[in-house]
């Protein structure tokens, strides 16, 4: 292909549409589960730069092509591939896409996230930030990081460290899934909308603005959901402090799920259990968003050069043997010094965020 041919490709995987008073961006990699590279985050940012200030364009509507989801994450094999070599395309993918994470918070029109099917990852970051955010029945909303030798980041941590008692603890060390009403209550979402509804209320935003087209089409309440009815084990349990004491409570409390919670935990990556509590527990002592993606930021760089970040993608996307080797391979061989150095500086010459941006 030509360098021409290639931009064309590149450009199809984001479409752009304005139709009426409502601009649309459409992740457009289904086979793929619309997982994003670094062009595509590229295209979304120059998107809203050309819609932010366009008097035509009154709301922003992110969707997902195809029938799985909106978003899969981050295109995972590019970063094994660029982990393995020691490369820098990943530093520089996560720079531009934390920056987005922020300005999509920041944005100052409705910028309406559908959540529907697979959210995970970068998929969260594009769209939970957002200030009109809809689940649907079909939503299964996740940060998987841990499963993969990595740790939560895209504000991960931000939208976590503030999910309602320990909840975003347990979601972010298990990676577990959740569907519309656990992503309600968890602040991962605002709305639910049954996604036969959807069809209905993105032709209404061509002609109406959000705030008189949600009510049409919101339902309550969302089918059940699991965490409200584990609140009290999950709190309990997940308040310790360290990963050690969690997996102790989990395992003696007597109950069934939280044993089995337990065993999910100790699946993960020792090292990235360890750096997740931990960043968690810090940015829920950051006051801004763009203090978390900066401490993600440098967590993400460090991951970089981590055996357990190439071995969880090669285990879980590439072999899918389902049985990474984890390096250190329990949690008493992860030591403090293990942890602090993902909390190091990463690319000082170059700050994530400078005043103004």
């Amino acid at each position: 292909m030509t360098p021409e041919t290639d931009a064309a490709a590149e450009a199809e995987h984001v479409l752009l549409a304005i139709r009426g008073r409502a601009a649309h961006l459409t992740l457009n990699r289904p086979r793929a589960l619309n997982a994003l590279t670094h062009a595509m985050v590229r295209r979304i940012g120059e998107a809203l730069s050309a819609w932010e200030h366009d008097p035509a364009v009154e709301t922003v509507v992110l969707t997902g092509a195809g029938e799985r989801g909106l978003c899969a994450g981050g295109d995972i094999r590019a970063i094994h591939e660029d982990a393995r070599s020691g490369g820098t395309a990943s530093a520089d993918f996560w720079r531009d896409e934390y920056r987005l994470n922020a300005r999509i918070a920041r944005w100052s029109k409705p910028y309406v996230a559908v959540m529907d099917g697979i959210v995970m990852g970068g998929g969260v970051g594009i769209s939970a930030h957002g200030n009109v955010r809809i689940v649907t029945e079909r939503s299964r909303v996740a940060m998987p990081e841990t499963g993969i030798g990595f740790v939560p980041d895209v504000g991960g941590t931000y939208l976590l460290s503030r999910a309602p008692g320990e909840l975003g603890t347990h979601l972010a060390l298990t990676g577990a899934p959740v569907g519309a009403a656990d992503a309600l209550l968890c602040g991962l979402a605002d709305h639910y909308i049954p996604s036969s509804q959807l069809p209905a209320l993105l032709d209404e935003l061509t002609t109406s603005p959000v705030r008189e087209a949600l009510p049409h089409h919101t339902r309550r309440p969302p089918p059940p959901g699991e965490l409200a009815a584990h609140r009290e084990w999950i709190d309990h349990c997940y308040a310790a402090d360290t990963v050690e004491e969690i997996v102790d409570r989990l395992l003696t409390t007597g109950i069934q799920e939280a044993k089995e919670t337990a065993e999910t935990i100790l699946t993960k990556s020792p090292t990235s259990l360890k750096v997740t509590l931990k960043a968690l527990r810090r940015a829920r002592e950051l006051a801004t968003l763009e203090e978390v993606l900066t401490q993600e930021y440098r967590i993400s760089c460090a991951a970089l050069t981590s055996p357990d970040l190439i071995e969880g993608i090669r285990a879980q996307v590439i072999d899918k043997d389902r049985e990474p080797r984890w390096s250190p391979g329990s949690l008493a061989e992860v030591g403090d010094t293990d942890v602090a150095r993902f909390f190091g500086t990463a690319n000082e010459h170059e700050p994530l965020f400078t005043p103004g941006s």
